[in-house]
C-alpha cells in the first residue's frame, strides 16, 4: 500500500506554519518541537531550510511586513505635496499588516535588523521623503515617528482594556460611568483613535514641512 502523500517541506511552508503558530499562541510559543508537530515532520528536518530558530523568528516577522505597501513613495519629487498622501497610505497599509498579526508587534518595535522587507520599507520611506524635499535628518525623524505611531496602535486595543462591569466604576470613578460600554465598541473606537491620531500627525508634519523646507 503506498504511503500517504505529504507536501514537500520548504522554507516558505515552514515560515507560514510558524506564523500560524505565532498568531495562535504568541511569539514565545515558537519552538522546534511545536513547529515540527504542526508540520508533521521531525524537528531536525526543519534545519535543512532554516539555519536557526532566531533566523526563523526573523523570517516570520519579515513575512508580516511583506504585506506593507510602499509603492506610493515612488516618483515623489521636490516640493511634491503628495508626500502627505503617501505617508497616510503607507501608515494605513502598515497598520493593517501588523494588526492582522498583533502577536508580532512588540518584536517589530525593536527595529528592522537585517530583515529584507523591513529594510525595503525604511529605504522607500526615507528615499521618498528626501525626494519630496525633506532633509535627510527630517526624513529619518518622520519615518521613526510614523513607525512608533503605527506599531503602538497595533500593540493592543484601548477600548478592550476596560472591564465590562459597570460596578467597577460607579463608586470611585465618576467620569468613567460609561467605560463599561467601550469593549462592545472596540473596533470603532480604535479605528477612530487611529484616524484622529494620523490626521493630527499629518497636520503637524505639514506645518513642519513648511517651516523646515521653505523657510
Amino acid at each position: 500500500m503506498p504511503r500517504p502523500h505529504k507536501p514537500l517541506l520548504s522554507r516558505e511552508r515552514i515560515i507560514d506554519a510558524a506564523l500560524d503558530l505565532v498568531d495562535r499562541d504568541g511569539l514565545d510559543a515558537l519552538s522546534t518541537r511545536r513547529l515540527a508537530a504542526a508540520l508533521g515532520v521531525q524537528g531536525p528536518s526543519l534545519y535543512n531550510h532554516v539555519g536557526t530558530m532566531e533566523e526563523l523568528r526573523d523570517a516570520v516577522l519579515d513575512k508580516v511586513l511583506e504585506a506593507v505597501d510602499t509603492s506610493m513613495f515612488a516618483g515623489l519629487g521636490p516640493d511634491d505635496r503628495d508626500w502627505r498622501t503617501a505617508i497616510e497610505a503607507w501608515a494605513r497599509s502598515y497598520r493593517a499588516a501588523v494588526a492582522a498579526h498583533p502577536a508580532v508587534a512588540p518584536a517589530l518595535a525593536v527595529g528592522p535588523g537585517l530583515r529584507p522587507n523591513a529594510l525595503r520599507i525604511a529605504d522607500a520611506v526615507f528615499g521618498g521623503l528626501v525626494a519630496a524635499g525633506w532633509s535627510r535628518r527630517e526624513a529619518t525623524t518622520v519615518g521613526a515617528l510614523m513607525r512608533f505611531f503605527v506599531i503602538g496602535s497595533a500593540l493592543g486595543s484601548f477600548a478592550a482594556g476596560f472591564p465590562a462591569d459597570a460596578a467597577v466604576y460607579a463608586a470611585d470613578y465618576p467620569h468613567l460611568t460609561e467605560a463599561h460600554l467601550l469593549a462592545d465598541r472596540q473596533q470603532r473606537i480604535d479605528r477612530r483613535a487611529f484616524d484622529t491620531g494620523l490626521t493630527a500627525l499629518l497636520d503637524g508634519l505639514e506645518t513642519r514641512y513648511q517651516r523646515t523646507v521653505h523657510d
